[in-house]
């Protein structure tokens, strides 16, 4: 082999290498959880096992779970070059407005005026760190027009309103924002960072938390690339 050919062909060899390590990096291939969430869908039955109860707990963790259903994207998976979400999906397998949506932990409770699928839930002290506050956003409790699914007891507008781990706040749906683009009916929860008294904007990962010690789930898609995550035998304390 010719100098010149080598030189090429090691060239060749480091853009492929860097091409599948941006490609792992900034585009997480979450494919064999979404298959796995896929068949669920269409036959619950089947996998059982897959689906988490609402108010269910793992183990030690502090939060419940918030409704029922399979996690089928988690913290940290990527959709496309540069994303990387936020927060955690979960998919009932049922029709808008059906499926409930409970606080996973103590707090108060806040719904901006314009708000139409979210709620955003302040805790003082953060079970994990005590002395941090932390907020629990949840949305897309609204069907793609934009009616809204959010418990009555929390109107447009409500501010620091006390609840309990268990309150119902809604039911899951599949508002976007864009009528013409409607998301599958799931529930996005995410652990929110705060600062000053004021929660930062959820949808950049690094002002959230990994989800995971908080439901005792392998809810972090760095660590758990494929599978859907689930309370692990014996933990779970229903």
């Amino acid at each position: 082999m010719s100098k010149r050919l080598f030189l090429l062909f090691a060239l060749v060899v480091a853009l492929v290498t860097a091409a599948v390590y941006l490609y792992f990096r900034y585009y997480r291939p979450t494919s064999l959880r979404a298959m796995q969430v896929f068949a669920w869908m269409k036959d619950p039955a089947s996998q059982p096992d897959l689906a988490t109860a609402a108010g269910s707990k793992c183990g030690s963790a502090p939060f419940i779970f918030p409704t029922t259903g399979v996690p089928g994207f988690i913290w940290n998976d990527s959709f496309r070059p540069g994303h990387h979400h936020q927060g955690v999906d979960i998919f009932a397998g049922t029709d808008i407005n059906v499926t409930k949506v409970i606080a996973a932990y103590p707090g108060f409770l806040t719904r901006l005026p314009d708000w139409k699928s979210s709620v955003i839930v302040r805790v003082p002290n953060d079970p994990l760190q005590p002395g941090r506050q932390i907020w629990v956003y949840y949305t897309h409790m609204a069907d793609p027009r934009g009616n809204s699914f959010i418990s009555s007891d929390f109107p447009p507008g409500t501010s620091e309103k006390p609840v309990e781990a268990g309150t119902l706040l809604g039911y899951q749906g599949d508002y976007s924002g864009d009528p013409n683009n409607p998301v599958g009916v799931h529930l996005h929860i995410s652990i929110v960072k705060d600062k000053d008294g004021h929660f930062l904007n959820e949808l950049d990962i690094s002002n959230t938390y990994d989800p995971s010690p908080y439901f005792g789930l392998a809810l972090n898609a760095d660590q758990n690339p494929d599978k859907v995550p689930v309370c692990e035998a014996g933990a779970s304390d229903q």
